[in-house]
Order: structure tokens, then sequence, then C-alpha cells
């Protein structure tokens, strides 16, 4: 999907295809997660140890593809580091030697899709021309829609509240570690000036945006495109109020 990143009005989503409307496929957003021995999957999980050699590597992302899939199929509270193993085709033993249990496995996972959704946020801003908010809350809820249509596990996972609402960090809520990173990613690829204040409105904004969401998904797996498309608008009016507020342009 291309933005019209100068326009105030917020794009309405189609359904999906084949190909998603940020020219992904299934396939490709499978093969795109696999984390490496630097990726922030293994920097912030729990694991017993770090994979020493790329066998090792590819065997734990082997093991969180599978997670995904299991996600998918049963839920987490069908998930067992016992299936998990047998999905593999590795020992349990193998899982035990990086992962305590499945809450830690899925809390990789989490920090998986956490990674990826940063990358490909800040990969599509700065191939746009961003100025006004819009342009930046269409880019960030498209990819959303995208990774839950077409990343396996993402749609049965998301960011890990159906486990804990502070899996990634252990002792942060979910949503604040997300807003955290969206707000670097902004900072860094826009311009817009970093604050406090600024923190808290983009921590608002993506709360806002989860209920809705999640509502958009409740009766929808593709997700409903009115309230997607409610979703784009609510965020890009509230922040552009902000800027109003705080003195910064009106776009800003």
């Amino acid at each position: 999907m291309t933005t019209n990143s100068r326009s105030s009005t917020p794009s309405r989503p189609r359904r999906s295809s084949n190909r998603s409307e940020t020219g992904h496929t299934a396939r490709e957003s499978r093969e795109s997660s696999g984390v490496t021995l630097d990726g922030l999957a293994f920097a912030k999980a729990p694991l017993r140890r770090l994979p020493a050699q790329q066998r090792s590597v590819a065997r734990v992302q082997r093991m969180l593809d599978c997670c995904a899939e299991l996600l998918d199929e049963a839920g987490y509270d069908n998930l067992s580091t016992t299936r998990i193993a047998e999905r593999a085709g590795v020992a349990i033993g193998s899982v035990y030697q990086f992962f305590p249990d499945k809450k830690a496995i899925t809390q990789a996972l989490g920090l998986r899709f956490l990674d990826q959704f940063g990358t490909r946020v800040s990969t599509r801003l700065s191939e746009a021309t961003i100025t006004h908010w819009t342009g930046a809350v269409d880019i960030i809820v498209d990819e959303y829609i995208d990774m839950h249509r077409n990343v396996p596990g993402f749609r049965s996972l998301h960011f890990g509240d159906i486990v804990d609402p502070r899996l990634l960090s252990g002792g942060t809520d979910n949503n604040r570690v997300i807003s955290t990173q969206l707000r670097k990613i902004i900072v860094s690829v826009t311009g817009v000036p970093d604050s406090e204040a600024l923190d808290q409105a983009v921590h608002v904004a993506v709360e806002s945006a989860d209920a809705v969401l999640k509502l958009a998904f409740r009766d929808d797996p593709e997700g409903d495109p009115d309230l997607v498309y409610e979703t784009k608008r609510m965020v890009s009016s509230y922040l552009t109020d902000f800027s109003q507020r705080h003195g910064g342009a009106p776009q800003w």
C-alpha cells in the first residue's frame, strides 16, 4: 500500500490478498522472521545460554518458528515444550538447553515480533516523505495489520498480552515497551523533537490503537476495515492536537 504521507486524511485499508498491502507475501514474512545471534530476541529473552554456533542459532530459530505455528493451530493453553520439540524435530533436551519453559519461548517470539515490527516501520518511514502525523500513523497501523494477517503466530500472540501483560520486558507493560520503541523510531526518522510529553502522547496513542484494533479483529479475522480506518483517524487526530497544544506545527 502506498501511503499518501502529505495527506491529512487516513487511508482506508483493503482486504488482504496473496500479497499484502505493504508488499510482503506470507512466505516472505515467514522467511524474514528469523533471529540472529545479535538479535533482540536473544539479547533480552530469558535464555539459559546463548547459542554459540550458527547451527545452534538455526535450531533456536526453528523452535521459535514452530512455536508460532502451534500458537496459531491450538493456542497458548495447548502449547508445550514437548510439542515444540516434536514439531521442530529436536530432542526435548535441546529445548531446555536454551529455554526453561514455554513462557520463555513465547517471550523470545514476542521480542522477535517487536524487532520485526520496528524494522518494518523504520524502513517504511525512511522510504516515505512524512509531513503529517497521518502519514506516520498510516504506515504504523498498516504494518501491524500486515503482520497480523501474514506473519505466523502474530495474530495469536501479538506482543505477548495473552501470556503476560509484561511479557516483553518482565517489568514494564508490553504497550509501554512498544510505544517507547515507536517514539524512538519516529524521532529518529522524522526529526520530531523528543520530549517527555511526546513519550506520553505516543503511549496514549498506542494504548488507544491497541484497544480499537482488538475490536477490529474480534469478529473479523482480516480486521474490520471501518474500525481500522477509525483507528487511524483517532490516533492521527489525537497526535495532531497534541502537536498544536505543545507549540508545534499543526501537522507535527
